[in-house]
């Protein structure tokens, strides 16, 4: 599919979802810039899983929109949306265990027309992920947990999607396997694959994204560029057991701090100044050592 960079693949406003007669997603806004890789981070029951599964037609919205390219997908079913270009790979291993890699890679394009079709695609596919050729003639139940993930991420390229989205692709892997996953989602974009990402590793996530989008208790409550949230001063508290602060409240608290410094300042002199100065230098060393992120993919966006 053309990519048409800069322009919004999804849109989704004012969502309310849940199940039953709870809701999950209170209010829900945000939008996927075609080209791009946006992120969606929060803690454990902050609504992610439930907003993918809004989105992919998996559960049914109380109120609000979803538009894909401009099209409303609110009330279509998963085959439905599946046509209009949007494929799901799941947080849970999806493939057929005693049918071969190869057989579930074209699985991912059932709905082609043609077998012509079918291998051009597939070929395109094992070109871009040399491993899942190579593991073709394996049962997939033989794979390991990141392997699996791997030729789950390829077969749902067989449909040529206008968007993928990836929920928690990291989940149970190790750094070392988790690594290769960040590099395939990277390489993907790299090909002009737009991407809808729910990540736990958030720091990596975030990382390598263009946009990112923090969720908490079912509600945004901080969207901006993948540096912006990665470097948002309360970002940490959602992973912390907190809460994000209000503006105000995180002004408020920043203005007694500088005038207690100042205080501070005042009283101790020359002596404070030293202290000052010591206490920059310990914050500059935490900060580098915390700047390394296992599981960050090379050359993702900085």
């Amino acid at each position: 599919m053309t990519s048409r960079a800069g322009s919004l693949v999804l849109v989704v406003e004012g969502l309310v979802s849940g199940y039953g007669g709870g809701d999950v997603l209170h209010d829900v806004s945000l939008s996927v810039v075609e080209g791009g890789i946006t992120c969606v981070v929060g803690p454990n029951g902050s609504g992610k899983s439930t907003l993918l599964a809004t989105i992919s037609g998996l559960l049914r919205p109380k109120r609000g929109s979803i538009t894909l390219r401009g099209e409303s997908i609110v009330g279509k079913t998963p085959r439905q949306i599946l046509d209009l270009g949007m494929v799901h790979v799941t947080q849970n291993h999806s493939l057929f265990r005693e049918m071969t890699v190869r057989e579930n890679i074209d699985l991912g394009g059932y709905t082609l027309a043609g077998r012509a079709l079918l291998a051009r695609r597939r070929a395109h596919v094992e070109e871009m992920f040399p491993q899942v050729a190579d593991w073709a003639a394996r049962k997939a139940g033989s794979l390991s947990g990141g392997q699996q993930r791997l030729v789950e991420i390829a077969r749902g390229l067989m449909l040529d999607p206008a968007l993928v989205i990836l929920d928690e692709p990291s989940m149970g892997l190790s750094p070392k396997v988790l690594k290769s996953v960040f590099d395939a989602v990277a390489m993907m974009n790299a090909s002009g694959k737009t991407i809808l990402l729910v990540e736990q590793n958030a720091r990596a996530g975030l990382r390598m994204s263009t946009h990112g989008v923090v969720l908490e208790n079912g509600r945004v409550r901080l969207a901006g560029t993948g540096r912006e949230v990665l470097e948002h001063p309360e970002i940490g508290a959602l992973y912390l057991g907190g809460t994000v602060k209000p503006a105000a409240a995180a002004a408020e608290e920043g203005a007694g701090e500088d005038e207690r410094a100042g205080g501070d300042e005042a009283a101790g002199g020359d002596e404070g100044a030293g202290g000052d100065e010591r206490a920059g230098g310990d914050e500059a060393a935490g900060g580098d050592e915390g700047a390394s992120v296992p599981g960050s993919a090379p050359g993702s966006r900085p």
